[in-house]
This record gives C-alpha cells, structure tokens and sequence, in this order.
C-alpha cells in the first residue's frame, strides 16, 4: 500500500499548490508587485499578469483542484478501498461489509488530510507571504493555462454567460482609495511600523487637497504692511515688532500692492552700507484666488519659487496673506512663535517635582500648578513666582534657600544676579496641605 499512499499524498499537495496560489495571487498587492517587475522580476511580471486577468487564471486553478481532487478520490477508491476490503475478509463478522468499510474509511482519510494538507495549511502559508508565493508559483500555472487553454476557455466564457445571466458585471479594479490608505497607517501604527506623529501627519497631507486657503491664510487685518514710502526707521521698526521675514509693500493704498520685500534683501543692502530703499529691493508680488486649494498653492510655490502669496477675493480685493510656513504647520502642526518658545512655564518631572521659571506670571503658574494656591489677587504685590518667593523670603534670596508652603518645599535653586531664575518645588510627604514654615538659609534643612 506504499507506493498508493504516496501517490494520494502527491496528488493531495499538488492540490495544496493550486490552492496556495489561488490566495497568494488575490491577496498580492499590485502595487508590490508591479514594483518588483519594475525591477526585473519575472515572476513578478507573470503573478501581476494573472492578477490582472482573473478569469483565466481562476478558470486554470479551477481546473487544476477540480482534476487532482477527481484523481485522488478514484485511485483511492480504487486502490486503497479494495486492500481494506481484501484485509477485512480474514474478520468474518465484518467480511460482508468489507467492500463499504473500506470506501467509507477511504473518503474519510482522504477527506481529512485532502483538508490539512491540500486547503488550510497551503493557505495560511500564502496568507504570510502572498507576493512571495505568487512570484514562484505564477510561472507555472500560466505554463498549465496555456496547456488547458481550451477547458480554461470555456469555463472562462460559461462563467461570463452565467453572470450575464444573473445581471452582474464584473467592475474595473478600482485604484487605492484615501481611507485605505488611513487603514493602512492605522494598522502600522498599532504593530509598530509607524511613528505615533506619521498616521496624523499623512492624514493631513491628503486633506491639503480640500484645505481652502482661507483656513490657512493670515487675515488682512494682521498683515504687517510696508509703505513704499516709509522712511527706513518705520520700516525697522516694523520688522523688529513682527518677527516675520517678508512683507507686502503698497502704494497709496493698502489693495495696490506693487511687491514684496524680504528681511534678507534689506539687511544684505545695510551690510554694504547703502540706505535701503524699498522699491528698489522688492521682488513682484505673487497673487492668488481664495479659491486656490493648499495642494494646489503648493504648487504653484514650486513653479515660481516663492513662499508668500497675497489672497485675493473675486472683486480682486486682498483678503489674507499665506506662506510656506503656513502650509508646514497645517501638516506638522502648529510651530510655537518665538515668543511662546521663550515664554517662562513650569514642567512637571519625572520624580513628581516642579521645575519653575520664576519670571512666570503668578496666573500662569496657578493654572499649570494648580494644587499650589498663591495669595488671592487682590493681595498679591508681586506679579510673577518669583516676586513671591522673594516676598516670602523677605529679603533677595541666595540659591539653596527653601520653605515650605501649600504642601510643598519651595527651593532656589538658580540665580541670575539679583532676579531669582529657577525654583524647585517638591511634594511633602504628608497627604494635604502642610503647615507653612519659616524660610531657611542654605546648609540648615
């Protein structure tokens, strides 16, 4: 019985084959594929083909399942019921039924094993890997479709009329659409692949194509204008108050914009040593409609090299002013202003500790420390925290010196000449508010 068992065992993979390629080939990405065969991969190129035309090769797979499982079933009935059935005659109280005994037990091995070995176990191996297996079994089964090409024809145009017949068309594969793509990032989120920033950032990035530029842009009542007629102090002064780096400059009035006028251009003029004028360092200003989507500005930045445009509405008026940066922002985020970045804060450690700015505002320092209750404003003679712990010390204090207060001890522990710089504040061990104690000097906790 041998050599019958390893024939079903052949016939039974041969159809784990057929199977294995049937799911590797729809579940390969055309996109990964049509890449490797960008780059000389001929299996590739042939698993691409058959995912491009699946009625030929699902017909040929058909085929090919259809045949092995036919062959397997008849040699086994063939074959392996008769030994069962000549093995049972020894036995006379089952001798009678020998020949179904063995069919029977037959169609349930086959069965089983037909099951493990030519379905489940194929296919979860192309489930791991199914552009690998497609690339290495495509070949062959495009070898087998031209071999059964006219039983592969006629199931292809027998399943054609049954379609027809039922009122369904087949429909046009349809391109990667944006949510999923967001599944996509989503998923490489949640198994590691992606950064926590890149799902949003990519989201973003696909919004840019229905952002209007009036979400983006800096309302013309904050935009910092430039006279063409301004004296050179007013133009300084201007560009000092605003921290930006370029400006619009009109004549007359504030729609008839004649250019723009970079920081850059006017600081290189007063290294040479010549008096900045304007109109002779403006570049033509660049105009778009309120229209304009993000996407589209950003192409237009592009192909003009530029990275500011005036907002025009559709009498012309100008309503706003976008930039480069305006766009970076509605993709990363907002960026803080240098003012945010410099402002004075207090940041939470590690260990549960306070790391305080002193220059911070005694409201700000509430709202971020809330546990820690400063005099009520209409006491406070002092307007940041370290007019406060200057009070409570009662004299300019010297780094080292602490006090208790509010439930936490209250240490200098940086000076800047005479203006205390950094304060650190600790919990005290005990639940509640603790006692208020004296200050005390440095070297006497």
């Amino acid at each position: 019985m041998a050599l019958e068992i390893t024939i079903i065992f052949l016939l039974l993979v041969a159809n784990g084959m057929f199977a294995m390629t049937e799911i590797a080939v729809v579940l390969s990405r055309k996109v990964r594929l049509r890449r490797m065969a960008e780059q000389g991969d001929a299996g590739a190129r042939a698993a691409l083909e058959l995912a491009e035309a699946p009625n030929r090769f699902l017909s040929t797979v058909q085929v090919g399942i259809t045949l092995v499982g036919m062959l397997a079933g008849a040699y086994g009935g063939a074959t392996l019921a008769s030994e069962i059935d000549q093995g049972l005659q020894a036995v006379p109280l089952l001798a009678p039924y020998g020949k179904a005994i063995g069919v029977g037990v037959v169609v349930v091995v086959i069965t089983y094993f037909s099951l493990v070995i030519g379905e489940l176990v194929p296919k979860r191996v192309a489930l791991a890997n199914p552009e690998g297996i497609a690339r290495v079994m495509a070949r062959p089964v495009k070898w087998l479709a031209r071999l059964a090409s006219p039983a592969v024809k006629l199931l292809g145009v027998s399943t054609d009329q049954v379609l027809r017949l039922l009122g369904l068309r087949e429909r046009p594969a349809s391109s990667v659409s944006e949510d999923e793509v967001k599944v996509l990032m989503e998923e490489g989120l949640r198994e590691g692949v992606f950064h926590a920033t890149e799902p949003q950032m990519v989201e973003r990035v696909l919004a840019l194509d229905r952002l209007p530029l009036s979400e983006l842009m800096t309302p013309r009542a904050k935009i910092i204008w430039i006279n063409v007629a301004d004296p050179h102090e007013a133009i300084w002064h201007k560009i000092v108050i605003s921290g930006h780096t370029s400006f619009p400059v009109y004549e007359n009035n504030r729609d008839n914009v004649v250019g723009v006028v970079s920081v850059k251009a006017i600081y290189a003029n007063l290294a040479a040593g010549t008096a900045a004028n304007v109109r002779d360092l403006m570049t033509p200003a660049l105009f778009v409609p309120a229209s304009l989507r993000a996407v589209a500005l950003l192409e237009t930045f592009k192909k003009r090299c530029r990275n500011m445009a005036l907002v025009t509405d559709e009498y012309g008026g100008i309503t706003g002013l976008v930039t480069l940066h305006d766009i970076m922002e509605a993709v990363l985020g907002d960026f803080p202003s240098q003012d945010e970045r410099l402002k004075p804060t207090a940041q939470r450690r590690d260990d549960g500790s306070w790391l305080v700015d002193a220059m911070i505002e005694a409201s700000e320092f509430e709202r971020l420390v809330p546990e820690f209750k400063l005099d009520p404003p209409s006491q406070r003679d002092y307007h940041t925290f370290g007019g406060y712990v200057t009070k409570r010390l009662g004299h300019l204090p010297s780094e080292g010196e602490f006090f208790d207060a509010q439930g936490f001890r209250v240490e200098v522990i940086d000076m800047d000449r005479h203006r205390v710089d950094k304060v650190l504040l600790m919990a005290l061990g005990g639940a509640g508010q603790a006692p208020e104690s004296e200050p005390r000097v440095p070297g006497r906790r």
